[in-house]
């Protein structure tokens, strides 16, 4: 194979492309976190990962290495695999074929058991004055070097437009909201997006809906309209994945989370979001709308209380509300049936410039020719131009012509669509196309495609080896995953640095339906809810203390699972299973702020005809005034929470029974004619409950509460001594959510009492736990008394910036707690008095500043790791 004919990798925003060349399943971590810093500096990591061959021919390797720009090389102990005919191993052959001129860096894992052929190849690499040469021992420590050699290296060795390119490149966002990389190149929807931003820009419309079947694009012409049309929406662009929402009550609070508008304050959460939006052009996204479509008329109120907001819609069917604008998406254009299938004629086809780029993905070497267009423009056309299933055929290039796709197609699809006639005409070709996609797989694969219907959204390889148990593929889950990955039928992604798999949402809903035709649908859910109640079951005690905000994220990251796990609980009448399970992440609920969904899902609990038991039955009405307390406290919801604690005690559930108590008398607190001495009653009745059970984390929250209270009664000493009790204890057990909670009321005591010098180390580290937690409404309190702090020391424009900066986040996270920000507000009268014009200035400064740049002017010396904690957020 010559130069000139060797497979071109194909990235369509040529970012710098760094080649890591290592075995595979010794160094999986070590391989995860190399991907991680890679792309954090927006470079194109070059891997063979889970489901391309382990040991590629030499010529694509080859390939790969000539095309790339950096290569790295991660090596511990194994020399490698060396294949028949050959005389050294892939490892090696990988850094032999990597050109002279290519910057090499090269990182040893310790190790006193290494092959002796790979000590070898090492003492060769450390003689080499191309490749730089570094040990390291754990992931963390080989990311750290990994971005700061290649930051280093970008410095030296690229010329500036490069680096330009590499700074222009998008990396795929982590949080909820973020509009979520393309896994590919969006190939032929040049006129849709100008279509779809034209309709935005004239502003008449306030939802468009893109309307069109299964598998047709939808979701990814939403995500290119978007990325267009970021400069219409100056207040931001926020993707909502409805992909596994079936209640219709999730649709508000899937929104919330998505915007980032926690549900714990005084209000409905209609109208938090409303505040949220109110007066800020945003367009928001909502993904997969037609399996909650009966939701829509909430949509229309929503609107119609943020006037400035704009909905993009994808869903197979139309919502039917007054406001909506219908886009029809239509299938990619194929050459015209009665013309000859030439190769100019074909090249002018969207589907088939699809068919080709995603052929090359699986085999780079792949061209359009004459010979093989006729093939490839039948292929299209039998597939109607449905871009999924057009991918589907073209990974089968890895191991049949086009010529052999074409004929099996030709025998599969009439048969297959035939049964169907009461579908659309395009859900019948889709259909049919994954049909004939997992006809071509072998058994086991095709077994565990359907019994993966049961995950949503996102699932873990821990999870997938859980469920296996009894299953034709149990004992082959990495070989049969990895085959899927190669049909395109499972994709494979990196978040939060950990590697997760996921189904499209169509081929999900198939292999869901096929596997209630086998009539195992139950048994599989029973094993996917089993393993998450286990899951959270092992991470409850974590949610408390030293590990809280590691649980956090890692529930964060399965809280599409977590949510399917309780459906499916409830679903099967495993209802006890529901409430222990409910009641287990009741901190992570708390933290996340999902009182609206535990509460949709204990409501149903409550109206199902089965029998529960007594603390099942206090954990849901708990749960179901819980929200409500905040929201709107009455008699109902102290009535509520008084029999929550009778269910309690009667279960033998004493702890869970002065939780109750001490929501309760949080709940008192919040009448306006309080009651004192009935809301002290509950809340030292509960702490000293909790203290005599060892509940040292609810007793922290009863002592905020007697200090909020001791505040009321301007009694200030008292109040100081229980909110420092609880710090004190959150301090001991090292628990970030209650170091927040307490320290941001510790600091606001000093504030009140004249002592900003003692004030500000609270804010900061409660500003530092907040972050790790990614915890708005702590942070956004602590951004408010660092701003006091600012103006006391005679700084206005950091005052006002931070002022400002956290009017953004209150106003997104709709939490208007005019109170308590009482003492900031003085300060910044004060300053206003004496420097107006400087204070002017931060709050212009501050009012367009993001979180993270807030957070660099209220912690200067913050490390680089600090910074990346907020990167996600």
């Amino acid at each position: 194979m010559t130069g000139a004919h060797r497979p071109v990798i194909r990235t369509p925003d040529q970012r710098i492309r760094v080649f890591v060349s290592s075995t595979l399943r010794e160094l999986s971590d070590e391989r995860r976190a190399a991907r991680t810093a890679i792309e954090s500096l927006r470079l194109a990591p070059v891997m063979f990962e889970l489901g391309a061959r382990p040991h590629p021919p030499r010529e694509l390797y080859r390939s790969y290495l000539e095309q790339s720009d950096v290569f790295v090389g991660i090596y511990w102990e194994s020399y490698g695999w060396v294949a028949p005919d050959e005389e050294v191993s892939g490892l090696q052959d990988e850094y032999d074929l990597a050109p002279r001129e290519m910057p090499k860096l090269i990182y040893i894992k310790a190790s006193d058991h290494r092959d002796e052929r790979l000590k070898t190849l090492i003492a060769r690499i450390q003689a080499d004055d191309t490749a730089a040469y570094l040990p390291f021992t754990t992931p963390e420590e080989l990311h750290d070097r990994l971005t700061d050699d290649l930051a280093t290296l970008l410095a030296e060795r690229f010329d500036s437009a490069r680096r330009e390119l590499a700074e222009e490149a998008t990396p795929s966002p982590a949080g909820p909201g973020h509009v979520p990389a393309p896994y590919t190149t969006t190939i032929g929807r040049e006129e849709d997006v100008r279509n779809v931003h034209d309709l935005l820009a004239a502003g008449t419309d306030r939802v468009v809906s893109l309307i069109g079947p299964g598998g047709i694009g939808k979701s990814r012409l939403a995500i290119e309209v978007a990325r267009a049309s970021a400069s219409l929406f100056p207040d931001g662009v926020t993707f909502v994945l409805l992909e596994g929402v079936l209640e219709q009550g999730l649709l508000l609070p899937t929104i919330a989370y998505s915007l980032g508008v926690r549900d714990i304050g005084d209000a409905d959460l209609e109208e938090r979001i409303a505040r949220a939006l109110d007066g800020k052009r945003v367009l928001i996204i909502l993904d997969n709308f037609e399996q909650i479509v009966d939701s829509a008329a909430e949509l229309v109120r929503l609107y119609s209380a943020a006037p400035l907001a704009t909905f993009l819609v994808t869903s197979r069917v139309v919502l039917r509300i007054r406001g909506e604008r219908v886009y029809e998406v239509d299938a990619l254009t194929t050459p015209a049936g009665s013309d000859p299938a030439t190769l100019h004629r074909a090249q002018r086809s969207s589907a088939v410039a699809l068919f080709v780029d995603r052929a090359r993905a699986v085999r780079p070497d792949f061209e359009l020719t004459d010979a093989n267009v006729a093939d490839v423009v039948s292929i299209c056309r039998r597939l109607e131009g449905l871009p999924l299933a057009i991918e589907l055929a073209a990974a089968k290039v890895r191991a049949l012509p086009p010529s052999a796709i074409d004929a099996r197609l030709e025998r599969s699809l009439p048969l297959l669509t035939a049964p169907s006639r009461d579908l659309p005409e395009r859900h019948r070709t889709m259909r049919a196309a994954i049909d004939w996609s997992m006809s071509l797989l072998p058994d086991v694969q095709r077994d565990m495609l359907e019994d993966l219907g049961v995950f949503a959204t996102r699932f873990t390889l821990d999870a997938v080896e859980a469920v296996s148990t009894g299953r034709s593929w149990e004992g082959q889950v990495l070989d049969a995953l990895g085959g899927l990955v190669d049909a395109s039928l499972v994709k494979q992604i990196d978040v939060g640095g950990r590697s997760t798999f996921s189904l499209l949402s169509i081929v999900r809903e198939y292999a869901i339906a096929r596997l209630k035709a086998r009539g195992e649908a139950d048994a599989m859910r029973r094993a996917h809810a089993d393993y998450y109640a286990d899951l959270v079951s092992r991470a409850t005690p974590d949610l408390r203390g030293a590990r809280q905000p590691d649980t956090v994220r890692m529930l964060g990251l399965e809280l599409s699972n977590l949510r399917a796990a309780v459906r499916h609980l409830v679903f099967t009448d495993r209802l006890d299973d529901a409430g222990d399970y409910a009641w287990n992440l009741f901190v992570y609920w708390w933290i996340s702020g999902f009182f609206s969904e535990v509460r949709v899902w204990m409501l149903e609990l409550l109206g199902k005809q089965h029998p529960i038991s007594t603390r099942t039955k206090a954990i849901a009405v708990f749960f179901t005034v819980w929200g409500e307390m905040w929201r709107r406290p009455s008699r109902q919801v102290i009535e509520g929470l008084g029999e929550a604690a009778d269910l309690f005690r009667a279960s033998g559930d004493e702890q869970a029974a002065a939780m109750a108590l001490a929501a309760r008398g949080s709940t008192r607190m919040r009448f306006p004619d309080l009651d004192m001495a009935a809301a002290q009653a509950d809340l030292q009745e509960a702490r000293d409950a909790l203290h005599d059970l060892g509940d040292w984390w609810t007793e922290a929250l009863a002592d905020v509460g007697l200090g909020l209270l001791a505040l009321a009664r301007t009694a200030l000493p008292e109040a100081i001594d229980h909110f420092d009790r609880a710090a004190a204890i959150a301090t001991e057990k090292q628990d970030a959510f209650m170091s927040v909670v307490a320290g941001n009321n510790v600091a606001r005591m000093r504030l009140i009492t004249g002592d900003p010098e003692a004030a500000g180390p609270a804010y900061r580290r409660a500003l530092e736990l907040a972050a790790q937690l990614h915890y708005d409404e702590g942070a956004q309190y602590a951004l408010e008394g660092m701003s006091a702090i600012a103006a006391i020391q005679g700084d206005a424009w950091r005052a006002g910036a931070l002022a400002a900066a956290t009017e953004s986040i209150r106003q997104r996270i709709g939490v208007f707690d005019v109170e308590g920000f009482a003492a900031n507000a003085q300060a910044l009268a004060a300053i206003r008095e004496t420097d107006a014009e400087v204070l002017a200035a931060g709050e212009q400064a501050g009012a367009d500043m993001s979180l993270a740049e807030a957070f660099a002017i209220a912690l200067p010396d913050a490390d680089e790791s600090f910074q990346r904690t907020l990167a996600p957020w």
